[in-house]
């Protein structure tokens, strides 16, 4: 009976540790998956970018240009 005792005591332990392990691991499982899921999505492609800050330069050129004309009257 007492070999039986002692294999009940180790399956328990076991089954506690491979418990904790399985528990510990899908933890960090689930902060990996948080993490992946904050990154952004969508980038900008340089071309656009460069595009658009050259339509937005222009933009700005325009304006200070008519600033300037009305700063001449």
């Amino acid at each position: 009976m007492e070999n039986q005792q002692l294999f009940n005591l180790v399956v328990t332990v076991a089954g506690f540790l491979a418990a904790y392990v399985f528990n510990n691991m899908t933890r960090q499982i689930q902060k990996l998956e948080d993490k992946v899921n904050a990154l952004p999505t969508t980038y900008v492609i340089k071309g656009d970018y460069r595009e658009d800050i050259a339509e937005v330069k222009t933009i700005l050129k325009q304006i200070f240009d008519k600033l300037d004309s009305k700063a001449d009257k």
